[in-house]
Parts: C-alpha cells; structure tokens; sequence
C-alpha cells in the first residue's frame, strides 16, 4: 500500500486523511501548527466514533485507522510519500508555493495532487518541474460520507498520473469522473456555483427564503441537500472564493458572487464553521 501525505488538516484534510486511514493507507497529516492539527485529529476521531455508533466500522477498525495517522508540522515529513494530495485554502498563490517545495521535497515518481474545486489544475502544476506527475483529485464534504472524486488533468498530466489517481480513490471506495480540461470550476464547481448564484439571488431580491429555495431544490429536483445548506456546509467564503475563480477566468456575470453572499462572508457568517449562515447551527 502506497504511502499518503494530506496538506492541510482542515475539514477537507482531515476527511481525506481519515477515508484514507481506513482503507489500509498510512498517512501523513501535515499543518502549520499543533493546533490546527489537533483539530484535524479530533474532528476525525469523532467521525470515527460517529461511524462505530452508527456500525459502519468496528471499533478495532476504527482504532487502527486513528494509529495509522500521524501528524506533522513540518512540510519535509511528505518526502517518503508516494501520494502526497495538498487540501490547503483556495487561494493559487499559496498552492503553488506548496506545490513549489513539494516538487524539490518529494520522490520522483511521487504523485502531487491539489483538492482544489475551482483553481486551474495547470497553473499549480507550471510551477513544478513535473506537471505531467501533479492531478486534481476533488473529492466532496464531508469526504467520509460522499462518494464522488473528480479527477482533473492539467494540460500536461500523464495518463499514469490519472490512472494512479483513479487508483487511489478507488482504494478509498470513490467513484471517479474525469475532467479532461481544466477549466476554472471543473463541472461539479460550476454547476453547483451557477445554481448557488441564482439561489442567494433569488433570497437577496426577496423572492423567497432561504427555507424554501432549499426545499424546492430538495423536493422538486431530488437534491440531497439544497444549494443554500450545502453552502453552509462548505463554507460561504469557500462559495465566494471559487465564484470569483471562475468569474475571473471565464468574465462570465453568472459566476459573480451576489453581494449578499460578500457581505455574510465579510461579517463572518460562513455557515456551520461560525455557528451562522443561512441558517443558525447550535
């Protein structure tokens, strides 16, 4: 079994790490400071613990996941690492500074995977001296619960790089799909981005609550979760980010963020993570 890093130990990093961890990989989970890990850390012993009341895994399994992990300040500790998948904030140019010191970093044949939802694939790779071996693999949140990664090439990424990729998240028990070019947003981002737009419109303009925009896209278009308490769940800032990504790169006005959604952002309101965004979250 191939050995795996996560950078970042955030909600995004810390799925990944745990999801990986059960099916048989030993992990790496590198950040920046104790803290932040030690969220990381608890936020997966408590899925865990969530699973095993819920008997999906056994308890043993679920202790031998958690011995698998083991964390990380410094950035060196991806260098044995065969897979390394970066899960940091989507912000390009603090991904390609981390792609940057992974390249010098890591194995030569290790595979360096961005969890980017929106930042172009390609221009995290062009700062590296191997773009054909760096793949966006952008699995969904919670990581534990969805099954969907969608595997992004750059313009250089190899066919073994994919297929490594594919391989990796089938380990993981994730359906992949492919995104051939990587447009900004991919197809998951964009679709969801377009309909998240249309949905703070229709709150901000009055047209409806944010109840029952959910609801209708629940009910009416058989929707797990509607596009509003998705957002929550996510984040209104990572909805805001990657709304600008795109925007900015296809100048097209049906990814501008709402200003709504700029102001929640700005004020804090981010949903699940502050305790309010559309909604309150005790």
């Amino acid at each position: 079994m191939p050995n795996l890093a996560v950078v970042g130990a955030g909600l995004m990093g810390s799925g990944i790490a745990q999801v990986a961890a059960l099916g048989g990989y030993d992990v790496v989970l590198q950040d920046l400071d104790d803290a932040q890990l030690g969220r990381g850390l608890a936020g997966i012993d408590s899925s865990l613990n969530r699973l095993v009341k819920k008997e999906k895994v056994s308890a043993d399994e679920a202790a031998a996941a958690l011995a698998r992990i083991t964390r990380s300040t410094d950035l060196d500790a991806a260098a044995d690492a065969d897979i390394v998948v970066e899960a940091v904030f989507e912000q390009l140019d603090i991904k390609q500074e981390i792609f940057r010191r992974l390249d010098t970093l890591c194995r030569p044949q290790a595979v360096l995977a961005t969890n980017t939802s929106a930042l172009p694939v390609t221009r995290i790779a062009s700062v590296t001296s191997r773009p054909e071996q760096v793949v966006g693999t952008h699995f969904f949140s919670p990581v534990p619960m969805m099954r969907l990664c969608e595997l992004v090439r750059g313009f250089k990424t190899s066919d073994e790089t994919l297929a490594r990729a594919r391989s990796f998240a089938e380990d993981l028990g994730k359906t992949c799909v492919v995104v051939n070019r990587d447009i900004a947003g991919f197809v998951t981002t964009r679709l969801i981005v377009a309909l998240s737009v249309e949905a703070v419109k229709l709150v901000e303009s009055g047209v409806a609550t944010a109840e029952d925009v959910d609801t209708a896209c629940r009910l009416g278009f058989g929707h797990a979760m509607g596009p509003l308490e998705t957002m929550d769940l996510t984040g209104v800032d990572v909805f805001v980010n990657a709304s600008r990504n795109i925007h900015a790169d296809t100048a097209d006005p049906k990814f501008h963020p709402p200003e709504l959604s700029v102001r929640m952002a700005g004020a804090g309101d981010l949903g699940r993570k502050t305790g309010k965004g559309w909604y309150e979250h005790g």
